[in-house]
């Protein structure tokens, strides 16, 4: 054989070192290592080529002298740190059934944030989600199978997880708190660590190959409620550009941020109650004492506050004089959101104990709420009274803030009602049945079946949203719902990327604040636009209620 057939031969054979010899090499993989503001950090490649990057801290550990202290800039690191494993979440007890965690233990050190991307370098500037979890400010972690961030990268997306702190530790407010503070400021600390993470992002998602100025906020239930904040806040101007909403926001009496001063009486009877008195004393108390005494049914109950510094005004005001951060918004709720247990307790569901219990929540305006909410017979009651405890606990808020912002900030807003409801557990669940938010009860193997859902439960759209299905192994998930999941997550990725979610292919979604009908888009097996459909019971509880 010749010397060129030879070579020929060769060069077929072993393209890649045809390739060397000619000069040209391989394409790199992209480097595990980053170089941000604080220090280099080395993550993981998936093998789906997704670049990981767990436990990054954003802000100092809020510990000692730092604990109910707003966050504080991360101290710069030398050498690589390693980013490969989630960093603890916050402190909290276990509280809902339906978490799932994958992070290091509970800590108060747990200012940490995880980064997915799809970038192989820099300079490609991909769209950004930053996505706080829900747990109504109770509970919670950025490590949640139904969170992750790598079908969303996917997607071409850099998306990010932030942990923030909860309960006592993120919402504490005192009147030496506020002393203390050159804002004379206390409370919204968890809040405010959402906001250290946003500036975060800013000053280093460019480092991941993600875009600073096309960055969306998102989250569920009190990751909502977060969302529906950080619009109303002055301190996060600038660090978004686009806005989703998942059943929650403020825009309500009842969920709406306290007066600073009320809050600080809560803090100084949660002080008595442990025998504290001083602020030097309470910040001396370990972690867990704090945790276990926040928990106990006697103990105050800590929320948002009106503090100066976070909020300048209600937050409902904000929105309404559209002093609010003015961009494309994303936003519903589902269509169970909890049951009608909610409204009635254990009392069983008959017409006289459904109208008892419209009566005592609204007095004079009885007979107006059964209007809005009718029922003729027992075997009705259910199902209205379900539809009530659903609009008091979520809907109506999250609606209040669809319609607010949609009137005043000039910018379109996309309303979703979620109406699927969750496939029968696998087998392996036994005679398992669905718990408030998602969690698992299980039941004695002879006891009753739960009948189907008839409704799509709170947290049930998340996993939907955000290409995840398959982390939860409770459900058996059927070639429809993994259809489902494709479409909403679909939408959701084309807001991401445009502040708009239709997109070739797609059911079109009318924004709801454009003429000529309000309209939403209800995602189901059949997803598709439709006439606002319970605006009157909105309107209804929109008014005050006169004792």
């Amino acid at each position: 054989m010749k010397t060129f057939d030879i070579l020929l031969l060769l060069a077929l054979q072993f393209p890649l070192a045809a390739s060397a010899q000619s000069g040209k090499k391989p394409a790199a993989p992209p480097s595990t290592q980053v170089r941000l503001a604080n220090g280099v950090l080395e993550g993981i490649t998936a093998t789906s080529g997704i670049r990981e990057f767990k436990g990054v801290p954003f802000a100092a550990p809020p510990v000692g002298k730092l604990r109910w202290q707003p966050p504080q800039p991360v101290t710069k690191w030398t050498g690589v740190r390693s980013a490969k494993a989630f960093g603890p979440r916050a402190m909290q007890l276990p509280l809902y059934g339906d978490m799932n965690f994958r992070s290091n233990g509970v800590s108060e050190n747990c200012l940490y944030l995880n980064v997915w991307t799809p970038a192989k370098t820099v300079q490609e500037r991909r769209p950004v989600l930053v996505y706080f979890y829900g747990g109504g400010f109770n509970a919670g972690d950025g490590s949640e199978p139904r969170y992750d961030g790598e079908s969303m990268a996917r997607q071409g997306i850099v998306a990010v997880t932030v942990n923030y702190r909860l309960g006592v530790f993120g919402f504490f407010t005192h009147p030496a708190l506020t002393q203390e503070s050159p804002h004379h400021a206390s409370g919204n600390y968890g809040l405010l660590d959402q906001q250290a993470a946003l500036r975060w992002v800013q000053q280093n998602i460019a480092a991941f190959g993600g875009d600073p100025a096309q960055v969306t906020i998102g989250g569920e239930s009190a990751g909502s409620v977060s969302v529906s904040a950080q619009l109303a806040s002055p301190g996060s101007r600038n660090t978004f550009q686009r806005a989703i909403g998942e059943s929650g926001s403020l825009l309500s009496a009842d969920r709406g941020p306290a007066p600073l001063a009320e809050g600080e009486q809560a803090g100084v009877a949660f002080a008595a109650q442990l025998g504290a008195a001083s602020l030097d004393a309470l910040r001396a108390l370990p972690a867990q004492q704090l945790l276990e005494a926040a928990g106990k049914p006697e103990a105050p109950r800590f929320r948002p506050v009106i503090d100066g510094l976070l909020f300048t005004k209600a937050p409902l005001a904000t929105y309404a004089a559209g002093e609010q951060a003015k961009v494309p918004l994303l936003v519903g709720w589902n269509s169970q959101e909890v049951e009608h247990h909610s409204l009635l307790g254990q009392a069983p569901p008959t017409l006289e104990n459904y109208r008892a219990a419209v009566e005592k929540l609204y007095g004079p305006r009885t007979a107006e709420a059964l209007q809005r909410y009718p029922a003729a017979t027992d075997a009705e009651v259910a199902a209205v009274a379900t539809d009530l405890a659903t609009d008091r606990f979520t809907a109506y808020a999250t609606w209040k803030w669809a319609e607010l912002h949609g009137q005043t900030s000039q910018q379109p807003v996309y309303r979703y009602l979620y109406a699927r409801p969750r496939p029968a557990m696998t087998p392996e669940m036994g005679n398992a049945t669905a718990g408030l938010a998602g969690g698992v009860v299980q039941q004695a193997a002879s006891a009753p079946k739960a009948p189907p859902a008839t409704g799509a439960v709170h947290s049930a759209e998340i996993e939907y949203a955000l290409g995840n299905l398959a982390t939860n192994k409770v459900y058996a998930w059927t070639p429809a719902d993994y259809q489902l999941s494709k479409t909403m997550q679909a939408y959701f990725v084309n807001f991401i990327k445009s502040g708009n979610p239709n997109g070739a292919g797609l059911p079109t979604w009318p924004a709801t604040n454009r003429p000529p009908a309000v309209q939403i888009l209800r995602l189901d097996l059949t997803t598709q636009a439709m006439p606002e459909p319970h605006r009157a019971r909105y309107e209804f509880l929109d008014q005050p209620i006169s004792k």
